[in-house]
């Protein structure tokens, strides 16, 4: 149960600091650029920042894994984006909602905040069965 509590304190943390990067990113280009779709380019900014720190960071901490070599490991993070496609659709469907009922940055960051919150969960889920396997498990 220890290990468990660990890894999910570990998992918690992780995800944090990809959410706080991709909040920080969709604020510093919402500030930076005010013309036509900045919302949207900040959302999309925003996730890309934050996956590759997420893979790395969840590759090593959470799920111990080691690729065989940099083409393994490119095809890792390859099927770790393919399996983030979906939860992505779930985190910018809240963000997008709170934006439509709310109409504040705000509420859409909090939006975004919550989507990731439910993104990551099933993340997590997906990446333990498909992306970060172990051979024979």
């Amino acid at each position: 149960m220890r290990a468990l509590a660990r890894l999910a304190a570990v998992y918690a943390l992780i995800s944090l600091l990809g959410s706080a990067a991709n909040l920080l990113t969709q604020a510093a280009v919402v500030s930076l650029y005010d013309g036509a779709h900045a919302i949207e380019l900040s959302v999309l900014v925003g996730t890309l920042m934050g996956y590759p720190i997420k893979y790395v960071l969840e590759k090593k901490h959470v799920f111990g894994f080691q690729a065989q070599s940099l083409g393994h490991d490119s095809r890792l993070f390859m099927l770790y984006g393919l399996m983030g496609v979906f939860t992505t659709f779930v985190f910018w469907g809240v963000e997008f909602a709170f934006q439509y009922v709310f109409g504040t940055d705000g509420m859409r960051y909090l939006g975004g905040a919550i989507g990731l919150t439910i993104g990551s969960i099933i993340k997590y889920k997906l990446d333990k069965r498909f992306v970060f396997k172990q051979v024979g498990a």
